[in-house]
């Protein structure tokens, strides 16, 4: 028996709902308390990958952590946006756009770090910033800023990497390698306190924005971290320090399960507050990725992970050279699509920038100026690389920013011109 025929109007309807499923709502809420005034936050859930086309729609929502002022924090958040959509090649579709995210938010950080130092303040900020288009989540943070996830399966997952250099030891090891001096505080009498710190400066980060006169080893290049959620959705929690030094990621998830999202920043923020005081600035922003026929993620109770939800979890992407990372997993799948936290930026950056055969100029993967072969050089090649006697070996890396790169792995000095 052939089957029923269906009206157009109802296949309509079923492809209509189907892109419905395919593109989440996006609902979200920010709450914070200041206790110094250096923290700051940028929401932007109106961007477009292709200018005037809202079917290219995605979100942005970053948190900035400054200390020794507010410069690096501010400039972070005007600038880093732009620096890192300027990356991406222009001209590609949305598969293409999310594969080149990762490698563009690298040199994003790296290009607003260089700018920042131009500038010859001091003040530093860490960086969390998520980047949501449809069901894929792409998180770069470098500092102690956090982004977890808390999937439908009440199974919550942390999408960045805490550069402590108290708690992270393949971070210690890569400053100390790199001409840093890691240790605590000596007081009078000898005696140490305090957490470990990088001198000269006394940072307690290993990875920051600005920090100039820390030194080039606290690196710019962000962990990054990418993955696709199931249509079942999830809630992002993005905070400041002053939130994880009072709060695990269990206690935040677990304090406004099942809220609005502008409630539930508030009420993290308010738990904090009661846990440990206000000793910190405390910024909190909770993002909910959502169907479109659900008015909220529902609340769920937590689960234990067991056989199945191992199962589940698929993954494709490279090998991260960060062991510290949970891994996700969740009842619904989460897909790990990349991560990646090597501070090598030749690692991070590839070797597949081409040339632009019309102008016959190379573009430096970090600064995107056009600038002729014999005035700077690739990543991988020697200070006495020659064009016309090596294959290229991109990407292209202008003069300044090769210098800047072999000052961050301690080959060499580097000191940031202040602009007049």
């Amino acid at each position: 028996m052939k089957p029923p025929l269906v009206p157009l109007a109802t296949l309509l309807g079923r492809e209509l709902r189907n892109v419905k499923v395919e593109k989440p709502f996006v609902k979200f809420g920010q709450a914070a308390l200041a206790k110094k005034g250096e923290d700051y936050f940028l929401i932007k859930p109106d961007c477009e990958r292709v200018p005037g086309n809202p079917e290219t729609s995605f979100s942005v929502f970053a948190i900035f952590d400054g200390h020794n002022g507010i410069s690096a924090a501010i400039f972070a958040k005007e600038n880093l946006l732009g620096n890192v959509l300027s990356a991406i090649p222009q001209g590609i579709n949305r598969e293409e756009w999310l594969q080149a995210l990762p490698r563009a938010l690298v040199a994003g950080f790296v290009k607003t770090d260089i700018e920042f130092q131009q500038k010859g303040e001091t003040s530093g900020t860490t960086v969390t910033f998520v980047v949501i288009d449809g069901w894929t989540v792409t998180v770069a943070s470098v500092g102690d800023s956090r982004c977890i996830l808390d999937t439908q399966g009440g199974v919550v997952s942390l999408l960045t990497v805490d550069h402590r250099l108290e708690e992270n030891a393949e971070e210690r090891e890569r400053v100390t390698a790199s001409g840093g001096e890691v240790g605590r505080l000596n007081v009078f009498g000898g005696n140490e306190v305090g957490p470990l710190r990088c001198w000269p400066g006394g940072l307690c980060l290993s990875r920051s924005i600005g920090d100039t006169d820390v030194g080039e080893f606290i690196v710019p290049i962000p962990h990054v971290k990418q993955v696709k959620l199931s249509n079942s959705g999830g809630r992002l929690i993005i905070a400041s320090d002053g939130i994880w030094d009072a709060l695990s990621s269990d206690m935040a998830a677990n304090s406004c399960r099942g809220l609005p999202a502008e409630l539930a920043a508030k009420l993290v923020v308010k738990e904090a507050l009661r846990s440990r005081g206000l000793k910190d600035d405390t910024t909190c922003l909770v993002v909910d990725i959502i169907p479109s026929d659900q008015p909220v993620l529902p609340s769920t109770p937590m689960k234990k992970q067991n056989a199945l939800s191992s199962f589940l979890f698929g993954k494709r992407s490279q090998t991260s050279t960060n062991k510290t990372t949970n891994k996700l997993s969740a009842v619904g799948v989460v897909e790990e699509l990349f991560e990646e936290g090597s501070a090598m930026l030749a690692e991070r950056l590839g070797k597949d920038f081409p040339m632009n055969t019309n102008s016959g100029l190379f573009k430096c993967a970090v600064c995107q100026v056009d600038q002729p072969p014999a005035e700077g050089l690739t990543v991988n090649s020697g200070p006495f690389f020659s064009p016309a006697s090596k294959p290229w070996e991109g990407p292209f890396l202008c003069t300044n920013c090769r210098k800047k790169k072999d000052a961050m792995e301690g080959k060499r000095s580097s000191r940031p011109t202040v602009l007049a």
